[in-house]
């Protein structure tokens, strides 16, 4: 099934955008996957957490075999929006998308959010993909492997990588860049035929 959103240009245009297979990346916390959600709802897709596939309990990463199976599997047909960066996977995701969806929101956009959430979820001891794993302040601020670290670390890296990946791949697919919560609001609201 064909959806269409549309996507605005710095001046105001409006373009269509089919959409069927969809990757929507961007650094940690910056609303991939509330992004996804409000999409795959308006478009009839389902949603695919990279997470929930490389994550298992007490945050042990699945190998990279089976994480690369898990995303076959789960892209082998039309109908979805993939969320997630991980590079171990990105051939199977990205090639096969018609539409890559970037959000590109500067670092303090980002940090908030992303104190926000990781708050939240540790007080209110969310489970994280049905994998029994949970956030805690202590490893959000106390940790080497704090979420909130690595989102500071790899803004940058990541804004210049995904550029350079975009901009080789922007002949063959489409590539909507969102870089600040107006651009999220208006394509999430773009009218579907």
């Amino acid at each position: 099934m064909w959806r269409k959103a549309f996507l605005w240009d710095g001046a105001g245009r409006r373009y269509s955008l089919s959409m069927r297979r969809v990757a929507v990346f961007g650094t940690t916390g910056s609303g991939k996957s509330w992004l996804a959600e409000r999409l795959a709802q308006r478009a009839g897709l389902r949603v695919v957490e990279l997470d929930a596939l490389f994550w298992g309990r007490d945050w042990q990463p699945a190998p990279v075999d089976l994480f690369r199976h898990r995303v076959e599997r789960e892209t082998a047909d039309d109908g979805w929006i993939v969320v997630g960066n991980y590079g171990q996977v990105r051939d199977l995701v990205w090639r096969p998308a018609d539409t890559l969806v970037w959000l590109d929101l500067p670092l303090p956009v980002v940090m908030s959010r992303l104190l926000r959430r990781t708050v939240k979820r540790a007080v209110t001891r969310e489970e994280l993909w049905g994998t029994g794993n949970r956030e805690t302040l202590s490893n959000a601020f106390l940790s080497r492997n704090s979420i909130l670290l690595y989102a500071l670390k790899t803004h940058r890296r990541n804004r210049e990588r995904f550029a350079k990946e975009c901009e080789a791949l922007a002949g063959e697919k489409r590539v909507v860049r969102l870089r600040s919560r107006l651009d999220i609001e208006r394509f999430v609201l773009s009218p579907l035929p």
